[in-house]
């Protein structure tokens, strides 16, 4: 859900840069939200099925008990779950990447229009330059989100208690993309690292300045 958002947001990036003055911030709240929802009930229309191919089995033997999840899933609906989760990771990929190229190309040009003695090459290479982390960003969501991707697809039996451990690595490692949500988007960004340093001069300041106070 995460990575269509991310995807989201740069759509709505490249449409406020072209729209300019004509961009309504009503509007586009209003379309966000109807955005959310579709969303939301196509993320889970999708993955709605593997509940009902799943089923707990309780295996005793002379060390311990557990409580087996077991998937039984036919030829066809494997192929239909890789599928899925390819989806889920390469098309917000996609719009990402298009919606970087398209902001930089319009932007590119729009300053070609205005700086009649600048070359449009060297435009496009400085704003290339300028907003790496656009292409940045979704590269790197991308890797992270492909432990998770490979892992959906693993289905093995723990053959020891050692392996108990593999199931929260499997479980935080889903976490990763909004874990690293400053070091993805803010970092590679030149102006958002900036603000971001002056959020925390600030903070630093008021901290500094309540202490003081408080003496």
């Amino acid at each position: 859900m995460n990575q269509w958002l991310n995807a989201c947001v740069a759509v709505e990036r490249v449409i406020t840069f072209i729209k300019g003055i004509n961009f309504r911030k009503e509007k586009s709240k209003r379309i966000a939200k109807l955005v959310l929802i579709i969303l939301l009930i196509f993320t889970i229309s999708t993955n709605i099925c593997d509940p009902f191919y799943r089923r707990l089995i309780d295996k005793e033997n002379e060390h311990d008990k557990r409580i087996w999840c077991i998937a039984t899933y036919s030829s066809s609906l494997q192929i239909y779950n890789f599928l899925i989760h390819a989806f889920h990771v390469v098309a917000p990929f996609i719009i990402n990447i298009v919606a970087a190229v398209i902001f930089i190309a319009k932007k590119s040009r729009q300053q070609a229009n205005l700086k009649d003695n600048e070359n449009y090459r060297e435009l496009l290479k400085a704003q290339l330059r300028e907003y790496t982390n656009l292409f940045i960003a979704p590269i790197v969501l991308a890797i992270l989100a492909l432990p998770r991707l490979i892992i959906s697809f693993l289905s093995k039996c723990m053959e020891s208690a050692d392996d108990t451990l593999l199931d929260p690595i499997e479980y935080f490692i889903s976490f990763m993309p909004p874990m690293l949500t400053c070091v993805v988007f803010v970092l590679p960004s030149k102006f958002y690292k900036e603000k971001l340093l002056e959020t925390l001069i600030d903070y630093r300041t008021e901290i500094q300045r309540h202490f003081k106070q408080v003496k």
